[in-house]
Order: structure tokens, then C-alpha cells, then sequence
């Protein structure tokens, strides 16, 4: 059923895509590749075996090798026909654009699919955050998914085909007292998405931003969040479940992907309810209770 409703979506978001004869000559003797940044753990690496079942190769760029290796062993045995190349990479890097752009080309490869997945966080009072952990935050979960994006979203229109699939939070859609800079980076990601969805509807390119909950990875035990009271209160999802449903969404040609029955339900809440209610409960949920250390972050 989920195929039928698949090609209905196909259809109706290629309604007006003019692939150019230039664009498809150019990657016809090319592998078309889902670009996956931090894909080597977590919702990243879910994603990718979810891709693996539908694509001809997977690109998993990350910053620490051992966890590449695992995650490329992990596939290749899954998957054993499916192309999988690692990229030791930080995306968060000013020329990380175009190392990726080159790399691809050295592979014979192209971006199919984008997806934007890897983040950095940081926890505790903003007044008191390590500056290179903001720089950080902001390389990574702002500048870069903008430079990505822009840099492969031209081609795929070209093509009349590709997809761009952005991972957020829920804190997207609240200012977070305590992770105020991370909260504000994922709110930049449901913008921009829902702005280029807009602009290109129609011309074949998915456009799809995720905002799942708490998540069940290593992300904010790296940030030093696990104190926070939402963690007793929220149950985390899997990185398998929430990547499931985010690519059921993504098939199904949705622009705003609710991963699981807590971000259904808070999505529209979060939406209407006005920041003078909701704040000071994010606030609460949020605090650690502790003064900020200067490793405070997380990849």
C-alpha cells in the first residue's frame, strides 16, 4: 500500500519538474547516492539502513573513524548489495562543501538525496557557554544544513528529482531556557525547510524536515543533559523507530514528519499554544540543576 501511496506523492510533487537534458546527462554514468551527515551512530546510521533498502549507495560522513567503520561493516553485512562509502569529515568545517562536492566527484557519485542529520548541542545557561561550543552549535546545526542544502539543492531541481530531509527536535518549536542556542539552531532548520518546500513545490524534490522528541542515543549524556528533569519525565524513542517513521513520511511526500505518537500530539499544541505558557515549563524541564562546564557540548 505504502508503494501506491509512494507513487502518488511522486507524482504530485513532480507536477511541474522540468528535468533539463544537461542535468541528466551530466550524472548519467554516475551513482546516485544518499548523503547522510552523521551517519555514523544514532538517527543517522537508522537512516541509513532505512535508504540502504531503496538506494544504490550510501555516503555516511562523520568525524570519528572507528564509529565509520563500524557503521560501513554494519551495512555492507546488512546489505550486501549496496554500495557504502565512509567520509571522515566535520561538516561544521567553512570548506566542508566543497571537500564533499570533490570527494563525490573522485567517487563517481552524486547526491540523490541529502540528509541532514548530524547536530551539536550544548546545555546550561547561555550567559555562561563556552563560546567555541556556540561556535560550534552554529557551524554545524546552522551554517552547514544551509551550505549543504543550497549547494545541492540546485542540481536536483535541475534533475527533476532528489530530496532533502532535515533532521530537527521538537525544541524546534519553543524557546529552550537552559539549551537555548540548540533549541534556536533547530527552529532555524524547520524554517528553512518549510520556506524551500514552498519555493520548490511542485518541481520534484522532497523537501522534509523530522521533529522527534527525546531520542534514546548518546546525545545528551555528551552535552551533560541527562540531568534535566524532561528525561525523567519524556520517554525516549529508538533511533530505529524514529528513522522508520521519518522515512515513511519522507515516501509518503510529507513536509513536516511527526515521528511517533509524542510529537503528533505536541507538534500542533506547540504551534498554537502561546511562548508566555509554554517557556517556563521548558525552562523547568530543562535545568539540570548544575552550572554549566566547559565541555558542555555534544556531537
Amino acid at each position: 500500500m505504502i508503494d501506491i501511496l509512494e507513487n502518488v506523492a511522486t507524482r504530485w510533487l513532480s507536477r511541474r519538474a522540468e528535468p533539463q537534458p544537461t542535468a541528466v546527462a551530466a550524472v548519467r554514468d554516475l551513482t546516485p547516492a544518499v548523503v547522510i551527515t552523521g551517519g555514523s551512530s544514532g538517527i543517522g546510521l537508522a537512516l541509513a539502513h532505512q535508504f540502504a533498502k531503496y538506494a544504490q549507495a550510501i555516503v555516511l560522513i562523520a568525524r570519528t573513524q572507528n564509529r565509520l567503520d563500524r557503521a560501513v561493516i554494519a551495512l555492507a553485512t546488512e546489505y550486501p548489495g549496496i554500495r557504502v562509502e565512509p567520509l571522515l569529515l566535520d561538516i561544521g568545517r567553512p570548506d566542508a562543501v566543497e571537500i564533499i562536492a570533490a570527494w563525490l566527484t573522485e567517487k563517481r557519485l552524486y547526491c540523490d538525496v541529502l540528509v541532514n542529520n548530524a547536530g551539536v548541542g550544548q546545555s546550561g545557561p547561555f550567559s555562561a557557554s563556552d563560546p567555541s561550543g556556540l561556535d560550534a552549535v552554529i557551524a554545524t546545526n546552522i551554517a552547514a544544513v544551509a551550505r549543504l542544502t543550497r549547494a545541492m539543492l540546485p542540481d536536483m531541481l535541475a534533475r527533476g528529482r532528489g530530496g532533502i530531509l532535515s533532521i530537527s527536535s521538537l525544541g524546534a518549536l519553543i524557546p529552550g531556557p537552559h539549551q537555548a542556542t540548540y533549541y534556536a539552531s533547530k527552529a532555524f532548520v524547520v524554517s528553512l525547510s518549510e520556506a524551500i518546500r514552498s519555493e520548490v513545490a511542485g518541481r520534484g524534490v522532497r523537501i522534509a524536515v523530522v521533529l522527534p522528541g527525546p531520542v534514546e542515543t548518546r546525545f545528551h549524556a555528551r552535552m551533560n543533559a541527562e540531568g534535566a528533569l524532561y528525561r525523567h519525565f519524556l520517554k525516549a524513542a529508538s533511533p530505529e523507530r524514529v528513522a522508520a517513521l521519518a522515512m515513511r513520511g519522507y515516501r509518503l511526500g510529507r513536509g513536516v514528519i511527526a515521528p511517533g505518537m509524542i510529537p503528533t500530539l505536541a507538534i500542533p499544541v506547540l504551534r498554537i499554544l502561546p511562548h508566555a505558557v509554554t517557556v517556563p515549563v521548558v525552562r523547568w524541564l530543562l535545568d539540570t540543576g548544575r552550572p554549566l562546564l566547559p565541555g558542555d557540548r555534544a556531537r
